[in-house]
């Protein structure tokens, strides 16, 4: 029987299901599958398009079927669900073959990613960008039986990669994120024989234009890459001048043809890998790329030679074929004047919740419906900065934190009102002079598009995955929910959720206009007296828990502090790991300095790095 990578005996294990090479493997995804029935296969409700968008995608693609190809597993229409009242296929039906990539083929083409299923809801947001985007032929490698079942009930056209991974996320470097890197190198090896052009891409990254028409403009590349690269080479959108690329050249998306170069160099990186389980496959690919770089090709200048001298590669513009820096921090194709073709979660921190947010905070990720529907409601408010920390001055160290920890107060107290309130709170746009980078530069790296100041991702600052994390109330409280600073914004939020709105406004308690008589007019703004007590913010808004969104008009003495000494200090413990650390001070060993939630309570307090390896820990004491 073939192996599922020919030539190789030693991938056989890694994708023992694709085949059905190793009985036992079989035995048990077959029972899973065969028990699998179901009489209403209405998928759950997370992220589905919209009608109109379902309807026009199915239009779509129905157009393509005819009376001499009808419908199978393999061409159905996206989105579009299996029959009611029918049972799961045998994993023989989701085997990787020639026959299934050419049902979703088009124009010789096929996109793919893959992953577990703890990238489910990355996963479906990537199938609905492209989609959105009139692309359907696309593939999805499930590593595991629960991700597969749940593609295939919402329509998502996929296939087992025998990787029986577990559905847990990989967390960056480990050996679990290894195997997944391996297996992404297997995958292409197993696709290009079959002899289509083939876009692989990860599954934290989204589409925002078709790039099969980009990608159709250098016919001649065996192979077109994206990379790290945060210095922009062009102006325009054409390929980034690769004799300039100083960045890494990055495998989260790049375009493969099956020319004999390609597949050569998809072998040897093949073979690379699988001979280190502790090689990055990243790495590996670079190492291999630049072994024979730097000629160009004739007539083709922005192509040059590459790997074995006789591979063409071409280099993707990081402004539109965008890292996680030049679109969420550069912003580099809006000071280009380009559209952007995609975006890709790199350059982040909090690991997975941090791209998640991300792609949030950009108004690209698709969330379910109780995502924008919080039981307690939501709370808000209108940040206030004045003009000389956001614009004035040098921007250095001490500027930025001054800038930063300005808005930390702020944001320490709508948390403590949230809390009390039982609400989840809306964050602020969050505003930086200082890039964040893991090691030293200069506040800002020579070379980019980078304005100071600039809006700054929230994983610049916050711990995004502990805000998420289930810590024990008994020593930090109750959790406090969170959505990001676009929420209000997103067009998936719903009408009804965005006009139950309630202002309050501030006010000083001894004045005649903070005494006057609330309630009387729903559509004036409440009042609220500055430093409220706890007691007064519960008596307050006790009248209004069926109001959706309540929006303060500033945090800015607020709250003049909880009753309860055990319940501040439970949540003083919590609030204290929200926040991270920047980095970092050039030329220095302990370069990296701690934000403190509670830095206005330290008299003479100053952004200074650690001086001593005992002193480098965050302030939670």
């Amino acid at each position: 029987m073939a192996a599922w990578c020919s030539g190789d005996s030693s991938t056989k294990p890694i994708f023992v299901g694709i085949y059905g090479a190793v009985l036992g493997g079989f035995a048990v995804s077959a029972l899973f599958f065969l028990l699998s029935s179901f009489s209403s296969l209405s998928a759950p409700p997370v992220p589905l398009p919209s009608a109109a968008t379902t309807t026009t995608a199915v239009t779509a693609n129905l157009s393509r079927s005819t009376p001499s190809q009808p419908e199978t597993m393999y061409n159905r229409p996206i989105w579009k669900p299996p029959p009611r009242g029918s049972r799961m296929p045998s994993p023989r039906a989701f085997r990787l073959t020639r026959d299934m990539v050419a049902a979703r083929a088009r124009g010789g083409a096929i996109v793919v990613t893959f992953g577990n299923y703890a990238f489910l809801d990355f996963i479906l947001t990537w199938v609905r960008h492209l989609t959105d985007l009139g692309v359907d032929n696309l593939l999805v490698g499930a590593m595991d039986t629960k991700l597969l079942r749940e593609l295939y009930l919402r329509g998502v056209p996929a296939f087992d990669m025998g990787s029986r991974m577990a559905t847990e996320d990989a967390g960056w470097g480990s050996p679990t994120f290894h195997k997944m890197g391996r297996e992404k190198v297997l995958l292409i090896n197993a696709l290009l024989p079959f002899g289509y052009e083939l876009l692989m891409c990860d599954t934290d990254m989204v589409w925002l234009k078709n790039p099969l028409p980009y990608l159709a403009r250098y016919p001649d590349a065996d192979l077109l890459t994206s990379s790290d690269q945060v210095i922009p080479t062009v102006t325009d959108d054409s390929l980034e001048n690769w004799r300039e690329v100083s960045g890494a050249f990055n495998i989260g998306i790049f375009h493969w043809r099956p020319t004999e170069p390609a597949k050569r160099l998809a072998k040897e990186w093949k073979d690379l890998v699988l001979s280190d389980d502790k090689l990055w496959d990243q790495n590996a690919f670079n190492d291999l790329i630049r072994k024979n770089f730097g000629n160009p090709v004739e007539g083709q200048g922005d192509l040059v030679y590459s790997y074995d001298g006789k591979l063409k590669l071409g280099v993707l513009p990081a402004s539109i074929f965008c890292s996680g820096h030049t679109y969420f921090v550069q912003g580099m194709y809006k000071q280009l004047h380009l559209e952007p073709y995609a975006v890709h979660t790199t350059f982040q921190y909090a690991g997975t919740e941090g791209k998640r947010h991300r792609l949030r905070e950009a108004m690209l990720f698709f969330d379910q419906p109780s995502y924008y529907d919080s039981a307690g409601g939501f709370l808000s408010f209108k940040p206030s900065i004045p003009k000389s920390l956001l614009l004035d001055g040098a921007h250095n160290v001490e500027s930025h934190f001054a800038l930063v920890n300005y808005q930390l107060k702020q944001i320490r107290t709508a948390l403590a009102i949230a809390s009390l309130l039982k609400r989840t709170l809306v964050m602020p746009p969050l505003w930086c002079r200082l890039d964040r980078m893991w090691f030293g530069h200069p506040g800002v790296m020579e070379g980019t598009l980078t304005r100071q100041p600039f809006l700054c991702p929230m994983d610049h600052v916050f711990e995004v995955h502990v805000m998420l994390k289930d810590l024990p109330k008994e020593e930090f409280g109750p959790p406090i929910d969170f959505r990001e600073y676009s929420f209000l914004d997103n067009p998936s939020l719903p009408k009804e959720v965005k006009e139950s709105l309630l202002e309050v406004q501030l006010c000083d308690d001894r004045s005649s206009r903070c005494s006057s008589i609330n309630g009387t007019n729903k559509h004036r703004p409440l009042l609220l007296p500055r430093n409220s007590t706890e007691e007064k913010l519960l008596n307050i808004f006790s009248s209004y828990k069926s109001v959706k969104i309540i929006q303060f008009s500033s945090m800015v003495d607020a709250f003049g502090g909880f009753a309860d000494a055990a319940v501040e200090t439970k949540f003083r413990n919590r609030v204290k790991r929200y926040v991270g650390l920047w980095c970092c001070v050039e030329l220095r060993e302990i370069g990296h300095i701690y934000y403190d939630m509670y830095w206005d309570e330290k008299p003479g307090w100053k952004p200074h790095p650690p001086e001593t390896r005992e002193q480098d820990h965050p302030p939670w004491s």
